[in-house]
């Protein structure tokens, strides 16, 4: 019984509807639809009711009634779909009734009956437009009242002396429901494409959204934050450089290295910001080449001498040992091993005081080692908030590139950062037999 009752409530709730349904948006084949549907509503009001009064021997008034109803349907189905199928089916019933003294007289044998032939094409109308723009459920549902109520009619109550429309009624409507089922799948299978694609398109200009911000956040913390760093060092360890500076001095240089570490600090919180997407992923550069954008500065290994003296003026002691024949480097390989050695640099200067550092580049034919070794920190620092970024830099340089990086302490107390960044295609032999001796 409850299962009745919900059934009867979706029933309800699916046929007992004046919602609007209009077709859907088009140029001018909407309007072509709409032309077509009012001639075949004024056809049918005028056939039917020339049909229902010579054969049916209705009333002019009777017949017109029945017939600008069943052509006023297939208009109304346009935009109310449901409410026009309930007034096709409304008007077939009265015409059925009305027309049943008729047919069951010998002069009547040869009228249709329950469904007059204006009655069936109308319908059929209906039937078209709601498949096109209903759930499939709906549709079901008219299909299977529109088969009872012939069957009723037809089956049950039934006339003599006529001529039986209620099976071709009913194939032609299971017909029509079918066909407007299936243009109705298509439609919505095109729409649903469209949105993918939309969807596809608006995720990948996210995706590079993220991408560029991954790519600025590196670049700050690369440039910016090293720079901060040492500005912050000198300013510590100017006084120590003046024989009896004055207070002012001090101040001064107390000043700058405050400023320094706040900069530092709200570059952090930028940095967090921008890579808040996803931070653990590799991101692939749109120039596989160079892993940056095509206007981003680009500092090589030939900048290499001016950035250890930097570091040194800090007051960090920096030992530089290059091995093998310098090549022309393709400039993402140049860029990242510049970048690797600015941020090796820049975590001594913040968490190992005190240690000396060895700098060594050895060229390969397919690539080059990049390893940066300090010694035991002469005290320890305060944990910096923020860190493990350059790390991760590093490594997306070296996975972007198609290398390879470690980094991690020492058994003497230092730190160790090792890279290998291949110039050839990944898989080269000549590449694979060097890596054994220079990976890290």
């Amino acid at each position: 019984m409850g299962r009745v009752r919900r059934w009867l409530r979706v029933l309800r709730a699916d046929l007992c509807t004046l919602r609007v349904d209009p077709l859907p948006p088009s140029v001018w084949v909407r309007w072509l639809a709409h032309g077509v549907v009012c001639l075949t509503a004024l056809g049918i009001t005028l056939g039917g009711t020339a049909a229902l009064q010579d054969g049916g021997d209705l009333g002019f008034r009777l017949a017109f009634t029945l017939a600008a109803a069943q052509g006023g349907a297939t208009v109304l189905a346009l935009w109310r779909p449901i409410p026009a199928w309930w007034l096709s089916i409304g008007g077939t019933v009265v015409g059925a009734v009305a027309l049943h003294g008729e047919v069951t007289v010998p002069d009547g044998s040869g009228f249709t009956w329950p469904w007059t032939v204006s009655g069936i094409v109308a319908h059929l109308f209906v039937l078209l437009l709601v498949g096109l723009r209903v759930p499939t459920r709906v549709s079901a549902e008219v299909l299977a009242i529109t088969a009872l109520v012939t069957y009723v009619l037809q089956g049950l109550w039934g006339a003599s002396h006529y001529q039986s429309t209620g099976v071709v009624a009913v194939c032609l409507s299971a017909v029509v429901v079918v066909l407007g089922t299936a243009l109705r799948g298509r439609r919505e299978a095109r729409a649903e494409l469209g949105r993918q694609t939309t969807l596809t398109a608006e995720e990948r200009a996210r995706r590079t959204l993220l991408e560029e911000r991954s790519r600025i956040a590196r670049e700050l913390h690369d440039v910016v934050a090293h720079h901060m760093s040492v500005i912050s060092i000198q300013a510590q360890v100017a006084p120590h450089l003046v024989e009896n500076p004055s207070e002012e001095l001090r101040e001064n240089l107390d000043g700058i290295r405050q400023n320094a570490l706040e900069a530092l600090t709200e570059l952090r919180r930028v940095l967090g910001v921008l890579r808040a997407e996803h931070p653990d992923a590799v991101h692939e550069s749109a120039d596989p080449a160079t892993g940056t954008a095509p206007h981003a500065p680009q500092p090589t290994l030939d900048r290499l001498d001016a950035l250890v003296e930097n570091t040194r003026a800090a007051g960090l002691s920096v030992r530089v040992d290059v091995q093998g024949v310098r090549r022309p480097l393709p400039s993402g390989v140049e860029l990242s091993a510049y970048r690797i050695v600015q941020e090796a640099l820049s975590n001594v200067l913040r968490h190992a005081p005190g240690a000396t550092v060895r700098v060594s580049l050895v060229h390969y034919r397919h690539g080059v080692d990049v390893r940066i070794v300090n010694s035991r920190p002469t005290h320890s620092v305060a944990v910096s908030p923020g860190a493990g970024h350059g790390l991760l830099g590093m490594r997306e340089r070296a996975a972007m590139l198609g290398g390879t990086l470690r980094a991690g302490p020492r058994p003497d107390g230092g730190y160790e950062v090792a890279a290998y960044l291949p110039t050839a295609p990944p898989g080269a032999p000549d590449q694979v037999s060097e890596s054994k001796d220079g990976t890290a």
